[in-house]
């Protein structure tokens, strides 16, 4: 297990105090376990977010990154509107201006570096290694599927890729997360912290970790049928889906204990 960093907790402490000043829907407990990705993750690539909205992930990250020369996070995001997990946004605005203040006044303006477009142009072009890819863009299956088959050949091993509003009911995220991370022996440790599904690559060994995977897939799949090709989730059927929910594991992690469980299985 890699020794984990003597002022990670301070570092992290600092980040959400930043974080929590700049709009957006991230989650305490999601924001601190995505900054200890940033931190933690063994091993060396880029820190790729997708989806920005108005930088309160990007903060997070960035601050994390930049505290410990993890060099620049690259926050892709067009800014456009109106998408459907912005409803709220009117058609034709835009959340650039908002993101660049948010960035600006947490000072780290020069450890993010933007790209005003769509993730799948960004992808024509991408050739960096990535060490932690994070998924917060088009929430559709479609969407989600899309940012995930194009960045996901570029993770390195041991690298994280995770997922926002896995249990929000959206069909793209969950979908993902069950499909192609918790099926596939190409992933290790996996798990939930409150919205976030993560994933480490672990192409060699990934099989160790199936059931592991095995018993949170039991748990996710149940609320595939619920959000399947983009239904809304209401009336009795929220119900149910809450019900559903309720039993996929997702109580915040340690860096102790996440170091601990990706570290299983490790042969160096």
């Amino acid at each position: 297990m890699a020794p984990l960093p003597p002022d990670l907790d301070a570092v992290i402490e600092r980040a959400w105090q930043l974080t929590l000043r700049t709009d957006g829907f991230l989650g305490e407990n999601e924001a601190r376990f995505l900054g200890m990705l940033a931190a933690c993750v063994p091993a060396r690539g880029t820190i790729v977010e997708i989806g920005s909205f108005k930088g309160k992930s990007t903060v997070m990250l960035a601050f994390v990154a930049a505290r410990y020369g993890l060099g620049p996070v690259v926050a892709i995001d067009p800014h456009t509107s109106p998408c459907n997990t912005d409803p709220g946004i009117s058609a034709g605005s835009s959340t650039f201006e908002e993101f660049l203040a948010s960035v600006k006044a947490a000072g780290l303006t020069e450890h993010v570096e933007i790209h005003r477009e769509y993730s799948r142009e960004i992808a024509k072009r991408w050739n960096r290694p990535i060490r932690l890819l994070w998924i917060d863009g088009d929430h559709t299956f479609r969407g989600a599927k899309e940012d995930f088959d194009l960045f996901t050949p570029h993770l390195v091993k041991d690298g994280v890729v995770a997922l926002h509003d896995a249990l929000n009911a959206f069909e793209g995220p969950i979908r993902v997360f069950v499909e192609e991370i918790l099926r596939s022996d190409q992933f290790g440790a996996a798990g939930v912290v409150q919205s976030t599904a993560w994933g480490q690559l672990r192409p060699e060994d990934g099989k160790e970790f199936r059931e592991l995977r095995m018993r949170i897939e039991r748990r996710a799949q149940r609320m595939l049928p619920f959000v399947a090709n983009g239904r809304r989730v209401q009336g009795l059927r929220k119900m149910a889906y809450k019900l559903a929910r309720s039993r996929v594991p997702r109580a915040p992690i340690s860096a102790e204990e996440w170091s601990a469980l990706v570290s299983r299985g490790c042969t160096e």
